[in-house]
């Protein structure tokens, strides 16, 4: 049994909400520019090299990539040898994005209720948790900062098994054509297809943590993946809304058994600059 404090688990959380916020994925960063030299559209060829700016702008200048710094997704995997001492887990984790969220003076956006009063928690607190305990004696902590102008674009439909192939594209592709210019394309889709209503979502929340430059392991979903970003980049909505070939900059499918009278399909769209930051204790 190996012992991790939650002092660390703190201190942890804290570094990557601000290192996610302020530094992009260098695969993303890559994606960016290999899409801006196969852009057809001259304005949106303009609009990616002002992105690639922004980006680096915010680095030079120890500034968040966007002004949304998100509500705070946390991903952690659990090894069951591990012991947390000083405090309960999602307590540290909800301190560091609190102090994360105020050092590093990244915009408090959550609201202490959904719909009776809607008062700011002022430390962007609480955090969205999602923990799976695993082999071994480490925790991996994963922070994806997800903005709501993205995030209110998303969507989830509960296929039967009888959908076809192209009932599924063009589910994917519909809800990336709804979306338009509003979650500040090209956007990064993450699909979760299979396990149920709430899991499927999970699935298409993490499936935008995965390195944009690696397919899909099976063969069929890597494909899909494929199919779904041909259709999207054919819908010509283009970075910032402005036409073009690069809609989306890539598809990430993830997957789970499920229910032999079911199919969940669930959509969550990210913006270009669509974040996370990774690190085992």
């Amino acid at each position: 049994m190996r012992e991790i404090s939650a002092e660390l688990i703190t201190s942890t959380v804290k570094e990557l909400v601000i290192k996610a916020n302020k530094i992009l994925a260098d695969d993303l960063i890559d994606c960016i520019s290999c899409s801006r030299a196969k852009e057809n559209n001259e304005t949106a060829k303009s609009i990616l090299g002002d992105l690639e700016k922004n980006i680096d702008a915010a680095k030079e200048l120890d500034i968040p990539i966007c002004q949304d710094t998100g509500m705070a997704v946390i991903f952690a995997e659990i090894g069951q040898d591990v012991h947390i001492t000083g405090g309960s887990f999602e307590d540290a984790v909800n301190r560091g994005v609190s102090e994360g969220y105020t050092d590093g003076l990244l915009r408090k956006s959550v609201v202490r209720d959904p719909f009776k009063d809607r008062v700011n928690t002022n430390d962007n607190t609480p955090a969205i948790i999602h923990t799976r305990i695993v082999d071994g004696d480490k925790i991996k902590i994963t922070a994806a900062p997800k903005g709501f102008g993205s995030e209110n674009m998303s969507a989830i439909r509960m296929f039967t098994p009888s959908a076809k192939r192209e009932d599924i594209v063009g589910f994917v592709a519909d809800t990336v054509k709804k979306a338009g210019s509003n979650p500040c394309p090209p956007v990064v889709i993450g699909v979760g297809i299979g396990g149920d209503f709430e899991y499927s979502a999970v699935l298409a929340k993490k499936a935008l943590c995965r390195n944009v430059s690696k397919r899909n392991g099976d063969a069929f979903y890597a494909e899909l993946e494929a199919e779904m970003l041909e259709k999207i980049n054919a819908l010509d909505i283009g970075p910032q809304g402005f036409g073009g070939n690069t809609t989306a900059l890539c598809v990430n499918i993830e997957t789970y058994p499920t229910h032999i009278a079911g199919l969940p399909v669930a959509v969550n769209v990210g913006c270009h600059v669509t974040r996370h930051a990774s690190k085992e204790i």
